[in-house]
């Protein structure tokens, strides 16, 4: 049995979705339109950001970071699962697996870490409007952004290392369309104790207290938006956050979604498929929450496409 423990994996399989082969076309056109539109729209964002000055600001300065981390996140998953379906086979290699995680957990708290610093940003531009270039000075913008993909970097690296230090059996079957890190760690014959630990302490700290500070910024939004005599004025203010709101809202439910799914029952294809809600779904509606509710977006595309023709 220690023998067994101890054989060097090359390859995984991963199941993804138990739908029978008549449906592998349909899905490989749906994630297919579906990456395309998550590409291109943040890509887009990306584009209006760069070229219009008027968005050089610290606000735009985390949208573009977010879009980009966007592109990432879905890059990390779809492109393979769209080799497995038009290919028919489910076959990852254990480096190949083990790097999906890595770029998969990188880009996840990265957004989670962006969508704190953009709610800690719309604070100061509505509580402290006086002092906001002051506070979110250039310096503390860069600060900021280095700060979410260094944390973000280690953290990854952290699970990567220790997921290297596990035992794994000869044959190896993922309930997931990619390698997910708690699927990874379960199927590990050696003791996953020290991993769980790693697990639920970094969720508790990477997970809740972004989470808090969303909140607790938006509490104090809340309460200055009320304060606001004027109605035009408290549209105004809400008008400057709601898009953020709205991602903010999209990311965790989603999240959370998948994570009480999985916990509350062990049908790993029903956790596949909410996982495609925050995987896949959330980084495709992010460009769309942008550019319907924010005017300066839907101002600096129109630019570019008049630029262009």
């Amino acid at each position: 049995m220690e023998s067994r423990n101890k054989t060097i994996i090359s390859e995984l399989l991963l199941l993804g979705f138990s739908e029978g082969p008549e449906l592998q076309p349909f899905l490989f056109g749906l994630f297919l339109s579906m990456y395309l539109v998550t590409v291109c729209g943040n890509l887009l964002i990306i584009l209006a950001t760069i070229t219009d000055s008027h968005l050089h600001t610290p606000m735009y300065l985390f949208l573009s970071n977010l879009s980009f981390s966007d592109v990432c996140f879905i890059s990390t998953t779809i492109p393979k699962m769209l080799v497995n379906l038009q290919t028919q086979r489910k076959i990852i290699s254990y480096a190949g697996c083990l790097a999906q995680m890595y770029f998969f957990l990188l880009f996840a708290v990265l957004e989670n870490f962006l969508l704190t610093v953009m709610a800690y940003d719309r604070f100061v531009a509505i509580c402290h409007p006086l002092h906001y270039k002051v506070i979110m000075n250039p310096q503390l913008c860069v600060k900021l952004v280095m700060g979410s993909w260094t944390v973000s970097a280690l953290h990854s690296l952290v699970h990567s290392l220790m997921m290297l230090q596990l035992s794994f059996c000869t044959h190896l079957e993922i309930p997931h369309f990619f390698c997910e890190l708690n699927q990874m760690v379960h199927l590990a014959c050696s003791d996953n104790f020290i991993n769980n630990t790693v697990i639920y302490f970094a969720t508790g700290l990477l997970g809740v207290c972004p989470l808090a500070g969303i909140l607790f910024s938006y509490s104090k939004i809340v309460s200055s938006i009320l304060a606001i005599s004027s109605a035009q004025g408290k549209y105004k203010a809400f008008s400057t956050c709601a898009s953020h709101l709205s991602v903010v809202s999209l990311f965790y439910c989603t999240s959370l979604g998948v994570y009480f799914s999985s916990v509350g029952a062990h049908n790993t294809g029903s956790n596949a498929a909410a996982s495609v809600m925050y995987a896949i779904v959330t980084p495709m509606m992010n460009p769309f929450i942008y550019s319907l509710r924010n005017r300066d977006i839907k101002g600096a595309l129109k630019k570019v496409f008049e630029w262009k023709y």
